[in-house]
């Protein structure tokens, strides 16, 4: 790890904009490469909860946007 953080220190004066974004996100990178996790379940609630926003145009109050998640969220595999 240290090598990479030699590496991008290097870099900088070439790359950077490349080396700010990495060093942004150094924490999520390593993350990834020693546990193999990703944010890409919570991105694919965030797009489910968007599409059904953009669907439910016009529904009178939250609570039936609620009942409207809740149902979609536990019933995704019969209704899609």
């Amino acid at each position: 790890m240290l090598k990479l953080i030699d590496l991008l220190e290097k870099a900088k004066p070439y790359y950077r904009n490349s080396v700010s974004t990495i060093k942004r996100g150094f924490g999520e990178i390593v993350g990834y490469f020693e546990r193999r996790t990703t944010n890409g379940i919570v991105k694919g609630i965030n797009k489910k909860l968007k599409l059904l926003k953009h669907c439910g145009f016009g529904l009178r109050n939250f609570k039936n946007f609620e009942i409207r998640a809740v149902i979609s969220w536990h019933f995704s595999k019969i209704i899609a």
